[in-house]
């Protein structure tokens, strides 16, 4: 049902997902489009739908002047008008979708949205209206491949020659010693995916942290997305195979230009060969044919991102919180665990120990 609510110089109409009309998809579309940002697929209104599917408080604001659409805010209502970003725990790219020129303040819109609250994790650069709000700016590594693969491996080379070298040595072994290696860039394997989903749930309890898949909401979000044909945001599969086994495999979202890097994962009984690296490479020679321009793999440190990365794109962490009791709540609730993760992610030999800790713990919940 729709709701509207006033903004001061604009009508916001409060919409659920798949209420979106294909104008206002269009819409939504030219003003990324406008706006110069990345065609981040996290950002595009078939994420937004896709999520409304499996997240029953997932919304659309959508800011209207003289009738025309100006903007869209997606975000997720919880108890107490508690929101956050669209997908968060998954999106690896958050914000509105506003018309250059628009300004707003943010608690106002909180308040057209009936939100007493507003959490992100990857709020991408360029959004003034909630960047003021962000407790910590973070790097989001980026492969351009824009120039094509070949150019790309030079500059590889010349930035670490032996990583390079090293991992094509791997992979020439992984095939003497396993089988013939093939890989396929976007595969509609359901085997492959689902043994991607293990390898992963199995990592995240070995590392002692939280299991995404065994959230039903997470595993849906996935298979929708690995079925749509939406050209601006759909999901990609890749798999590397070894005597015709998936022993590596990625599960990425991309619109035309850009490929989100999402959920990576191999089986460990062929670590030695290093074959997420092998699966990267690979599928970063086949995303350039295919026309993708940016590998974005997302904030969060890892060693295997800094020797791939051209450069870092910003993103932002935070919380816009309103004078209401729901804001309270939530800050009450979020703040202090927030504030105690940044102390130790800060403290590179304390979130060496704490990751040390995690796998531990990983490790006797597995026995």
């Amino acid at each position: 049902m729709t709701q509207e609510a006033e903004l001061p110089g604009k009508r916001v109409l409060i919409l659920k997902p798949d209420e979106l009309s294909p104008t206002d998809q269009k819409m939504w579309r030219e003003i990324r489009t406008e706006s110069g940002a990345p065609a981040n697929p996290f950002l595009d209104p078939a994420f937004t739908t896709a999520v409304g599917r499996v997240r029953p408080g997932a919304k659309v604001a959508v800011l209207q002047d003289d009738g025309s659409p100006v903007g869209f805010f997606p975000y997720e209502r919880g108890p107490l008008g508690q929101g956050r970003a669209i997908g968060l725990g998954v999106s690896d790219s958050q914000g509105a979708v506003l018309r250059p020129g628009i300004r707003i303040d943010a608690r106002r819109l909180l308040r057209s949205c009936a939100l007493s609250s507003w959490e992100f994790d990857n709020l991408e650069a360029g959004q003034g209206t909630f960047v003021p709000h962000a407790v910590e700016e973070l790097a989001s590594p980026v492969v351009d491949i824009g120039e094509g693969f070949e150019r790309y491996t030079e500059r590889l080379r010349a930035k670490s020659p032996s990583f390079l070298r090293q991992t094509l040595a791997k992979e020439r072994r992984l095939a003497r010693q396993v089988g013939e290696v093939r890989f396929t860039y976007d595969a509609r394997d359901p085997d492959a995916l689902r043994a991607l989903m293990e390898w992963k749930s199995a990592q995240y309890r070995r590392t002692g942290r939280r299991d995404r898949f065994a959230q039903e909401w997470i595993t849906r979000l996935v298979r929708l997305l690995g079925e749509s044909e939406e050209p601006e945001c759909r999901g990609v599969l890749s798999v590397l195979y070894a005597a015709d086994r998936p022993v590596a495999a990625h599960f990425g979202l991309r619109s035309r230009t850009v490929l989100s890097w999402w959920f990576p994962a191999y089986h460990r009984d062929y670590a030695k060969y290093s074959p997420g690296l092998v699966l990267q490479l690979r599928m970063l020679e086949a995303a350039a044919a295919d026309g993708v321009e940016t590998v974005d793999l997302g904030s969060g440190p890892a060693r295997y991102k800094e020797s791939l990365k051209t450069r870092d794109l910003r993103v932002y962490e935070g919380v816009v919180v309103r004078p209401v009791p729901g804001g309270a709540v939530h800050w009450l609730g979020r703040e202090p665990a927030r504030a105690a993760r940044r102390f130790v992610r800060n403290r590179p030999r304390l979130a060496g120990a704490a990751a040390r800790t995690l796998e531990e713990v990983g490790r006797l919940r597995g026995h």
